[in-house]
């Protein structure tokens, strides 16, 4: 496992020194990215949720990927979904079909609501332009991480995309695949892969209570994008714009303009 890890390593320091990709973010901006859609308001991680994140001005949305028994790639953020009437039922282990052949739990509101697939969720980014952040929740086997962007390439656009996870194994086959793929490496402190993931030059997606100003500098000497989650008070907002972040995400809706 070490030799394959540090094959890999090598394979991308190459590759990273071969090709930039400047992420299309806004420029010299914050972005405002809905954790799992508008997630404060509407059911999360569902059509609803991600449309009205489009609505309310939000600049991008994160959702988290799973599979279906029939290997249909859908958005969810835990291994299961609980149906209206209580009923759970674990994505793995059942088909798309049989997994919307009834609506959800919906705690917001009486509008019925289905499992949504990552299609729909390309599709309605790219109705409202929004940028997607996406993590792969479970393992997946390499053709799946692969499929997961060529979904996006038919659907949306590749270089809208930010592909994030804990797991930096996962990143690197990603970055493999995908050379000029947007990379984010997710953790709640700046650890050894925060370090590894500087040196590659992966950008950051780190939990507001580990950010400081030297973590931010040293990822934007390198040129890499730096976000921090999940951001749901005004004051904890000010601190990460003060340190010069890119991206927030929220469950909530801010105006970028809070410094």
């Amino acid at each position: 496992m070490r030799k394959l890890i540090s094959s890999l390593l090598c394979i991308l320091l190459v590759i990273s020194l071969l090709s930039t990709f400047a992420f299309a973010g806004n420029s010299g901006e914050i972005g405002m990215i809905g954790h799992k859609g508008y997630s404060a308001c509407y059911q999360e991680n569902t059509s609803e949720s991600f449309r009205m994140a489009g609505e309310a001005g939000f600049d991008g949305v994160e959702t988290d990927v799973r599979m279906t028994k029939d290997g249909v790639l859908v958005v969810n953020h835990d291994a299961e979904i609980e149906t209206f009437d209580g009923k759970k039922m674990k994505i793995s282990r059942y088909t798309f079909e049989q997994l919307i052949a009834q609506p959800i739990k919906n705690d917001y509101s009486d509008t019925e609501l289905y499992l949504c697939s990552l299609a729909e969720y390309f599709d309605i980014c790219k109705e409202y332009g929004m940028l997607c952040f996406i993590e792969i929740k479970e393992y997946l086997p390499i053709w799946k991480i692969v499929e997961v962007f060529r979904t996006a390439e038919e659907h949306y656009d590749l270089s809208k995309c930010e592909f994030e996870s804990f797991e930096l194994l996962v990143l690197l086959v990603a970055r493999i695949a995908f050379p000029k793929l947007n990379i984010m490496l997710t953790t709640n402190k700046y650890n050894l892969n925060a370090r590894i993931a500087l040196l590659i030059g992966f950008d950051l997606d780190i939990n507001h209570s580990g950010i400081d100003q030297d973590v931010v500098d040293k990822f934007h000497k390198k040129g890499a994008k730096v976000c921090t989650f999940t951001v749901n008070d005004e004051e904890e907002l000010k601190y990460v714009v003060s340190l010069g972040v890119d991206f927030v995400q929220t469950d909530c809706f801010f105006s970028a303009n809070v410094a």
